[in-house]
Protein backbone atom coordinates (compact mmCIF):
# COMPACT_ATOMS: atom_id res chain seq x y z
CA UNK A 1 0.00 0.00 0.00
CA UNK A 2 1.09 3.58 -0.62
CA UNK A 3 2.80 5.09 2.43
CA UNK A 4 0.59 8.19 2.34
CA UNK A 5 -2.61 6.13 2.26
CA UNK A 6 -1.35 3.94 5.13
CA UNK A 7 -0.47 7.06 7.15
CA UNK A 8 -3.91 8.59 6.78
CA UNK A 9 -5.87 5.36 7.10
CA UNK A 10 -4.20 4.78 10.49
CA UNK A 11 -4.99 8.36 11.50
CA UNK A 12 -8.62 7.96 10.37
CA UNK A 13 -9.06 4.71 12.33
CA UNK A 14 -7.88 6.49 15.48
CA UNK A 15 -10.20 9.45 14.83
CA UNK A 16 -13.19 7.14 14.28
CA UNK A 17 -12.39 5.30 17.53
CA UNK A 18 -12.07 8.64 19.35
CA UNK A 19 -15.12 10.07 17.52
CA UNK A 20 -12.93 13.04 16.54
CA UNK A 21 -14.90 14.62 13.70
CA UNK A 22 -14.28 18.34 14.25
CA UNK A 23 -13.63 20.49 11.19
CA UNK A 24 -9.96 21.40 10.83
CA UNK A 25 -9.02 25.08 10.31
CA UNK A 26 -8.95 24.67 6.51
CA UNK A 27 -12.39 23.06 6.45
CA UNK A 28 -13.77 25.81 8.70
CA UNK A 29 -12.44 28.45 6.28
CA UNK A 30 -13.85 26.56 3.28
CA UNK A 31 -17.37 25.79 4.57
CA UNK A 32 -18.92 29.22 3.81
CA UNK A 33 -17.97 28.78 0.12
CA UNK A 34 -19.29 25.21 -0.29
CA UNK A 35 -22.67 24.99 -2.05
CA UNK A 36 -24.67 23.24 -4.76
CA UNK A 37 -23.17 20.23 -6.49
CA UNK A 38 -20.03 19.45 -4.50
CA UNK A 39 -17.11 17.16 -5.29
CA UNK A 40 -14.76 16.64 -2.33
CA UNK A 41 -11.57 14.96 -3.58
CA UNK A 42 -9.47 13.35 -0.87
CA UNK A 43 -12.37 13.98 1.49
CA UNK A 44 -10.88 12.03 4.40
CA UNK A 45 -13.44 11.31 7.09
CA UNK A 46 -15.90 13.60 5.32
CA UNK A 47 -16.21 16.21 8.03
CA UNK A 48 -16.50 19.04 5.49
CA UNK A 49 -18.54 16.94 3.05
CA UNK A 50 -21.05 16.03 5.77
CA UNK A 51 -21.28 19.64 6.98
CA UNK A 52 -21.99 20.75 3.39
CA UNK A 53 -24.64 18.05 2.93
CA UNK A 54 -26.33 19.16 6.16
CA UNK A 55 -26.59 22.64 4.59
CA UNK A 56 -28.36 21.15 1.55
CA UNK A 57 -25.45 20.57 -0.84
CA UNK A 58 -25.45 17.48 -3.07
CA UNK A 59 -22.09 15.95 -2.20
CA UNK A 60 -19.82 13.31 -3.70
CA UNK A 61 -16.80 12.44 -1.54
CA UNK A 62 -13.85 10.48 -2.94
CA UNK A 63 -11.00 9.03 -0.89
CA UNK A 64 -8.58 6.09 -1.04
CA UNK A 65 -9.17 5.22 2.62
CA UNK A 66 -11.79 2.53 3.13
CA UNK A 67 -12.07 3.60 6.77
CA UNK A 68 -13.01 7.12 5.66
CA UNK A 69 -15.52 6.05 3.02
CA UNK A 70 -17.30 3.62 5.38
CA UNK A 71 -17.60 6.39 7.98
CA UNK A 72 -19.08 8.82 5.42
CA UNK A 73 -21.53 6.27 4.03
CA UNK A 74 -22.72 5.32 7.53
CA UNK A 75 -23.10 8.96 8.65
CA UNK A 76 -24.91 9.92 5.44
CA UNK A 77 -27.32 7.00 5.79
CA UNK A 78 -27.94 7.70 9.49
CA UNK A 79 -28.80 11.34 8.73
CA UNK A 80 -30.52 10.67 5.38
CA UNK A 81 -28.16 13.08 3.59
CA UNK A 82 -28.04 11.24 0.26
CA UNK A 83 -24.31 11.60 -0.16
CA UNK A 84 -22.26 9.56 -2.60
CA UNK A 85 -19.09 8.13 -1.02
CA UNK A 86 -16.53 6.64 -3.43
CA UNK A 87 -13.49 4.57 -2.45
CA UNK A 88 -10.93 5.27 -5.18
CA UNK A 89 -7.41 6.39 -5.95
CA UNK A 90 -8.22 10.07 -6.44
CA UNK A 91 -5.34 10.56 -8.84
CA UNK A 92 -6.81 7.96 -11.21
CA UNK A 93 -10.51 8.69 -10.64
CA UNK A 94 -12.04 10.45 -13.66
CA UNK A 95 -13.97 13.64 -12.86
CA UNK A 96 -17.17 13.75 -14.93
CA UNK A 97 -19.62 16.64 -15.24
CA UNK A 98 -19.54 20.06 -13.65
CA UNK A 99 -19.69 21.02 -10.00
CA UNK A 100 -20.51 24.26 -8.21
CA UNK A 101 -17.75 23.46 -5.71
CA UNK A 102 -14.71 21.23 -6.02
CA UNK A 103 -12.69 20.74 -2.87
CA UNK A 104 -9.14 19.36 -2.67
CA UNK A 105 -7.94 20.02 0.88
CA UNK A 106 -4.66 18.32 1.77
CA UNK A 107 -4.60 16.22 -1.41
CA UNK A 108 -2.59 17.59 -4.30
CA UNK A 109 0.81 17.31 -2.65
CA UNK A 110 0.59 13.50 -2.52
CA UNK A 111 1.40 12.91 -6.19
CA UNK A 112 4.39 13.60 -8.39
CA UNK A 113 4.45 17.10 -9.96
CA UNK A 114 2.98 16.16 -13.36
CA UNK A 115 0.11 14.18 -11.81
CA UNK A 116 -0.55 16.99 -9.31
CA UNK A 117 -0.70 19.69 -11.95
CA UNK A 118 -2.77 17.43 -14.22
CA UNK A 119 -5.36 16.91 -11.49
CA UNK A 120 -5.39 20.62 -10.70
CA UNK A 121 -6.15 21.25 -14.39
CA UNK A 122 -8.99 18.72 -14.24
CA UNK A 123 -10.41 20.40 -11.16
CA UNK A 124 -10.38 23.78 -12.91
CA UNK A 125 -12.00 22.28 -16.02
CA UNK A 126 -14.91 20.80 -14.05
CA UNK A 127 -15.86 23.80 -11.89
CA UNK A 128 -19.05 25.33 -13.31
CA UNK A 129 -19.02 29.01 -14.29
CA UNK A 130 -19.44 31.04 -11.11
CA UNK A 131 -18.44 28.04 -9.02
CA UNK A 132 -15.41 27.68 -6.78
CA UNK A 133 -12.34 25.52 -6.40
CA UNK A 134 -11.10 25.15 -2.83
CA UNK A 135 -7.52 23.92 -2.74
CA UNK A 136 -5.15 23.47 0.19
CA UNK A 137 -1.59 22.20 -0.17
CA UNK A 138 1.68 21.94 1.68
CA UNK A 139 4.26 24.36 0.32
CA UNK A 140 8.03 24.59 0.04
CA UNK A 141 9.54 25.09 3.48
CA UNK A 142 7.61 22.14 4.94
CA UNK A 143 10.02 19.85 6.78
CA UNK A 144 7.57 17.21 8.09
CA UNK A 145 7.92 14.44 5.48
CA UNK A 146 6.73 11.31 7.38
CA UNK A 147 3.43 11.14 5.47
CA UNK A 148 4.91 11.16 1.96
CA UNK A 149 5.58 8.23 -0.34
CA UNK A 150 9.21 8.83 -1.41
CA UNK A 151 9.35 10.33 -4.91
CA UNK A 152 5.57 10.72 -5.08
CA UNK A 153 4.88 14.18 -3.72
CA UNK A 154 5.01 17.81 -4.77
CA UNK A 155 5.44 20.87 -2.58
CA UNK A 156 4.01 24.00 -4.22
CA UNK A 157 5.84 27.33 -4.21
CA UNK A 158 4.31 29.70 -1.63
CA UNK A 159 2.30 31.76 -4.17
CA UNK A 160 1.88 29.05 -6.81
CA UNK A 161 -1.80 28.28 -6.19
CA UNK A 162 -2.85 31.89 -6.74
CA UNK A 163 -0.80 32.00 -9.97
CA UNK A 164 -2.33 28.77 -11.25
CA UNK A 165 -5.78 30.32 -10.86
CA UNK A 166 -4.91 33.31 -13.05
CA UNK A 167 -8.08 34.88 -14.46
CA UNK A 168 -10.22 33.53 -11.61
CA UNK A 169 -11.38 35.67 -8.68
CA UNK A 170 -9.43 34.79 -5.54
CA UNK A 171 -12.04 34.79 -2.76
CA UNK A 172 -9.58 33.63 -0.08
CA UNK A 173 -5.83 33.16 0.03
CA UNK A 174 -4.05 32.33 3.26
CA UNK A 175 -0.87 30.77 4.61
CA UNK A 176 -0.69 28.72 7.78
CA UNK A 177 2.35 27.28 9.55
CA UNK A 178 2.14 24.56 12.20
CA UNK A 179 4.74 22.90 14.37
CA UNK A 180 5.02 19.16 13.66
CA UNK A 181 6.66 16.15 15.37
CA UNK A 182 10.43 16.07 15.76
CA UNK A 183 10.89 19.83 15.58
CA UNK A 184 9.61 19.90 11.99
CA UNK A 185 7.12 22.25 10.39
CA UNK A 186 4.08 22.05 8.09
CA UNK A 187 3.49 25.09 5.87
CA UNK A 188 0.19 25.39 3.98
CA UNK A 189 -1.35 27.52 1.27
CA UNK A 190 -5.15 27.61 0.96
CA UNK A 191 -6.96 29.23 -1.95
CA UNK A 192 -10.65 29.63 -2.76
CA UNK A 193 -10.90 30.68 -6.41
CA UNK A 194 -14.13 31.52 -8.27
CA UNK A 195 -14.39 30.68 -11.95
CA UNK A 196 -15.50 33.61 -14.13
Amino acid sequence: MNRSIEFFDAQFRKQVTDRDFALNPFEQAALPFVRGRVLDLGCGLGNLALAAARKGARVTGVDASTTAIVRIAEASLAENLGMCAVAADVGAWPIAGEYDTIVAIGLLMFMPRDATLGLLGEIKAHVARGGVAIVNVLIAGTTYMEMFQPGAYYLFAPDELERRFGGWTIELARRDDFEAPGGTKKMFSTVVARRP
